[in-house]
């Protein structure tokens, strides 16, 4: 089965449908079974799930431990430009917001990765506005070489490529690329992307199988949450890691969580802000977590300091693997340029150290590069 079969398998209207329709009888069905289906995890994500957050929190934990121990690896973004030719309602980098523009040279590459380095990182998450002419596959392929003499594990959230342009970058010596589909709703996708290569929805949903056929060690994937109906976005996310995980199996897999946060919009030199209606509650990002664990034990979920303190300290546990930490979302925002225009708002401005610390009074262990990387060549 490929993609188009598996999309067209699936109507929105009726998935969303279903979910809200499910009773606790389903709830209770679907946590008394060992393997779980993705009717399951439709069960789980539903409204009538809010009354068993308990014990899915408490099964989310266990599923956890067991596959990955008491570890929460630590990871960094570095942010190498913000120049993009989409535009995007919800990001400070889109094409109609008159933010000055910026692109790190190799020496600021440089400044930033040594900063970085020295915060204990060996694992780096590079991203850059979508500008195939600035930052294309020959800019990104020099900056892995710079790149990869500082960090055990180079991770990159760019815009889509071909598969070949992949090919070339995982013989640099890229591990990860993370492609969120924004929505798998296409209209309203549409509305939210309407200049641009990102408009193409069908040349980003692909992209995860250009990933998989280039032969890429792991694929991030994820629905921003807020765009639309979170519940229906996030099947859509499981029914897309499934198909993935069953076409492509020796690629490994993650599942990140981001909320739309505020954006900064620059007009004649004067900063507004723009807010976003919260369509989704900490509850409900709790009760989606563990839905995720409970449906795939194999799956890493990452969390990212969008996210406040008091959250991030209270769902650590339940089902998380990674964290990024000290984050800076504007390209130079560690040393080089520390003022220039954020992507979005941090909400968790705490120091990778004190993030490492938290970790360690809740009994678990920072680790600070991919786990796995040891086990790549076996």
């Amino acid at each position: 089965m490929n993609l188009q079969t598996w999309f067209d398998r699936h109507d929105w209207n009726a998935t969303q449908r279903a979910i809200n329709a499910t009773t606790p009888q389903q709830v209770e069905q679907a946590l008394a079974r060992s393997r779980r289906t993705l009717d399951d995890f439709k069960a789980l994500i539903s409204p009538a799930a809010q009354a068993y957050l308990e014990p899915m929190a408490r099964m989310s934990q266990q599923l956890t431990q067991k596959r990955f121990g008491r570890t929460i690896q630590l990871y960094a973004p570095l942010y190498l430009s913000n120049e993009c030719q989409n535009i995007c309602t919800y990001c400070a980098f889109s094409l109609d917001n008159k933010i000055q523009r910026r692109t790190l040279t190799d020496d600021e590459i440089r400044r930033e990765a040594d900063w970085v380095r020295q915060l204990g990182y060996e694992h780096i998450l590079l991203v850059t506005g979508e500008a195939s002419q600035t930052v294309g596959v020959p800019y990104l392929k020099k900056a892995i070489r710079l790149l990869r003499d500082y960090f055990a594990q180079v991770s990159m959230e760019v815009q889509p490529l071909d598969q070949p342009e992949y090919e070339t970058l995982i013989a640099e010596g890229l591990n990860t690329v993370l492609v969120y589909q924004e929505t798998y709703h296409e209209a309203t996708y549409r509305q939210h992307h309407p200049k641009g290569k990102k408009s193409n929805f069908r040349y980003r949903l692909d992209t995860p199988d250009r990933l998989g056929r280039a032969g890429i060690h792991r694929i991030g994937l994820g629905a921003l949450l807020g765009l639309e109906d979170w519940r229906t976005d996030s099947f859509f996310t499981a029914a897309h890691l499934q198909y993935l995980e069953r076409t492509y199996w020796r690629t490994r897999y993650s599942i990140s969580f981001p909320r739309l946060r505020p954006i900064d919009l620059a007009e004649n030199e004067t900063i507004s802000v723009k807010i976003f209606d919260q369509c989704m509650s900490d509850r409900d990002l709790v009760q989606l977590i563990c839905a995720y664990r409970l449906f795939n034990e194999e799956v890493e979920l990452s969390l990212s300091t969008r996210e406040t303190p008091r959250f991030r300290d209270h769902v650590l546990k339940l089902g998380i693997t990674s964290l990024s930490a000290g984050s800076k979302t504007n390209p130079g925002g560690y040393v080089v340029e520390p003022q220039s225009l954020e992507q979005f708002a941090i909400s968790d401005e705490r120091s990778p150290g004190d993030m490492a610390d938290v970790i360690r009074r809740q009994g678990y262990e920072p680790v600070w590069k991919d786990w796995d990387k040891t086990f790549l060549h076996v």
